[in-house]
């Protein structure tokens, strides 16, 4: 099955920025345990090629690991090397999109306004990250019109709210602080917390 088909299968990118380097393997195992299968490493945390090559050849074919916050071509072939098998950016680079898919990554930009994700789309993206995902009701706005875009709404999904921006069509989604807290303690109680934090997302989407 191709990284694209696992995405849109499994749905929820878990995204750990700013987490200490040495935790990053554990916290991926315990959100493993939850059912969460893909994660982003972003590339503005502490050595992140590192973490991408540590917890792609720990994990192997368990979870699927890309790279985030990729602003140019040259840290996108840094990301490819390490394992990273997609590339996300807050913004639309087409030398991101254009590198990402000559490496056969899958292509995540970063796009706000129904001209923006177009524009992604005809430049090659995979799928289209929006952020920051105001409400669901956006989503079911855009798709309206474009209904061809993989869409992956980012920034202030939760359990609760999860189920009505599938609802309007998203593909996938990227979850940051609400799953992850990058300045909690890893004791042995946080890491069962994020198995079941992980667990409820999972749960939202497939009810």
């Amino acid at each position: 099955m191709s990284t694209l088909s696992q995405i849109l299968e499994h749905k929820i990118i878990a995204i750990v920025r700013g987490v200490q380097p040495e935790y990053v393997l554990r916290l991926a195992e315990a959100m493993y345990a939850g059912g969460i299968r893909l994660l982003e490493v972003t590339m503005n945390s502490a050595d992140p090629l590192t973490v991408i090559r540590e917890v792609s050849a720990r994990m192997g074919d368990k979870m699927i690991i890309g790279a985030g916050t990729v602003l140019d071509a040259a840290t996108a072939r840094e990301a490819a090397a390490a394992g990273a098998r997609f590339i996300l950016s807050p913004v639309l680079e087409p030398e991101v999109i254009t590198t990402a898919r000559g490496l056969g990554l899958v292509s995540i930009p970063g796009a706000y306004t129904a001209t923006e994700i177009y524009a992604a789309y005809k430049q090659g993206a995979d799928m289209i990250k929006v952020f920051p995902a105001t409400s669901a009701s956006y989503i079911k706005d855009i798709t309206a019109p474009l209904p061809k875009m993989h869409l992956l709404p980012t920034g202030g999904i939760t359990p609760e709210n999860i189920r009505d921006f599938q609802q309007a069509g998203a593909a996938g989604f990227g979850i940051g602080s609400a799953l992850v807290n990058a300045k909690a303690a890893i004791t042995p109680e946080y890491l069962q917390q994020l198995t079941e934090k992980s667990r409820q997302f999972i749960r939202a989407i497939q009810s």
